[in-house]
């Protein structure tokens, strides 16, 4: 027997309402914000990734699933979506339109890492990127944006926490303050953080290793070394959000994983998820679409890490769905072909309706009907004819109808349904 591949699962029917109910809210928190939907495709070439995240990234260098087609090309399942966005967005001519160019997508990615709880080898990713403003504003009213959409999934519990990395002006001469503090300590880095010391120090800040941590307790921090552009923008986001009564704190140690990101980082945290509380996280990349061969536009996003957001939506496991619908129940030949017209006649009134064919006795389909996720079951009985009874399922409870009263039966079976 077949098994899923490690670091993958599958999303039965009995867990997927969750999952649906947090693309919904992405869907209509992001239009209130004039954003529209992209989809780009899984596969792209490798060298979009090495050339939009940096070779020296755990995510190139590590964790990318990488391989030859039938002609030699080297493709790659996208880790992230950024750079095919941009690609996209080049690809398409869009850079050559006036104004802000706001997308959002819902998809899955894939990176070969260590499986844990909330965190797979697909996994599935909310995101936005907004391109063509390189204004504070932009990067306060998207943070502002991905707050109200968790809150309007009932997520308590979450911190917005935002740092700088600065940009090319200040950026090379942090890097060698960093790299000359940690001279005399490289010993006690951790492996990865010792190759990240010659290639990418600042991804040194991020690690988890409680060593690392503690050699950079003090600093030495980007924020202290940002020039005057970098330093007003910073402070500008800062005030934007206060106006909007959007609670933050200064997280230093925020560089994110990847070359791209200037200026503007941030991440939401959440205590329900323990140690890696990290929700989602993004930022400024005001140099990736020059990067790819176009011109000096700047963007802002962020992801969500959907497999983790659903964890805190289930309480840290899987939330089955409110039973919603009917399940149609036959006590004979004619019966059974009156409810195939019936159950036509109510889904065209916007009910869920479930039926199954073949001769079962009433005791089993009464079993079938508590596992179909209905709310109710509808029966008509041949020792009434033309009347049904519609009876819910959570305590019995039950009504009787004519059985050509659509409306009434409709009415009936969505009163306290949950939505």
């Amino acid at each position: 027997m077949f098994q899923v591949v490690k670091g993958t699962r599958d999303i039965l029917p009995e867990r997927i309402e969750v999952w649906q109910r947090a693309e919904r809210m992405a869907h209509e928190v992001f239009h209130l914000y004039g954003f529209r939907e992209i989809r780009t495709p899984i596969l792209e070439s490798t060298d979009l990734f090495r050339q939009g995240l940096g070779s020296d990234t755990d995510v190139v260098k590590k964790e990318m699933y990488t391989f030859l087609d039938r002609k030699g090309r080297s493709l790659t399942l996208r880790p992230e979506n950024t750079a095919p966005v941009v690609r996209a967005y080049l690809e398409d001519g869009r850079h050559r339109r006036a104004g802000l160019d706001r997308m959002y997508y819902v998809g899955p990615m894939f990176r070969y890492e260590q499986p844990q709880k909330g965190r797979y080898r697909q996994f599935h990713q909310i995101g936005v990127e907004v391109f063509g403003g390189k204004e504070p504003e932009v990067d306060a009213e998207t943070m502002e944006m991905v707050l109200y959409f968790l809150d309007r999934l009932g997520i308590g519990g979450c911190q917005l926490e935002l740092n700088t990395v600065g940009d090319e002006t200040c950026r090379p001469g942090y890097r060698k303050v960093l790299m000359d503090a940690l001279v005399s300590h490289q010993g006690e880095l951790c492996r990865d953080c010792r190759e990240r010391y010659r290639g990418n120090p600042l991804r040194i800040l991020d690690c988890k290793q409680e060593t690392c941590r503690t050699i950079l307790r003090d600093g030495p921090f980007l924020q202290d070394h940002l020039c005057a552009g970098c330093r007003e923008h910073f402070h500008a986001v800062q005030r934007i959000l206060e106006d909007l009564e959007v609670p933050f704190r200064i997280q230093p140690r925020i560089v994110r994983g990847l070359d791209y990101y200037t200026r503007t980082t941030f991440e939401v945290t959440n205590s329900t998820l323990g140690a890696q509380d990290s929700l989602l996280g993004g930022g400024r990349y005001d140099g990736l679409v020059e990067r790819f061969g176009g011109p000096a536009v700047p963007g802002f996003g962020f992801a969500i890490g959907l497999d983790r957001l659903v964890l805190v939506l289930s309480g840290g496991g899987d939330e089955a769905p409110v039973p919603t619908g009917i399940f149609l129940i036959a006590t004979g030949g004619e019966v059974s072909r009156w409810f195939m017209k019936t159950a036509r006649k109510l889904r065209r009134r916007g009910l869920r309706v479930v039926n199954e064919f073949g001769e079962k006795s009433l005791k089993a389909q009464m079993r079938r009907a508590d596992r179909s996720g209905c709310s109710h079951v509808l029966i008509r009985p041949e020792e009434t004819p033309g009347r049904v009874r519609v009876r819910r399922l959570q305590d019995g409870e039950q009504s009787e109808f004519d059985q050509e009263a659509w409306e009434e039966i409709v009415r009936e079976v969505n009163i306290g349904k949950g939505e």
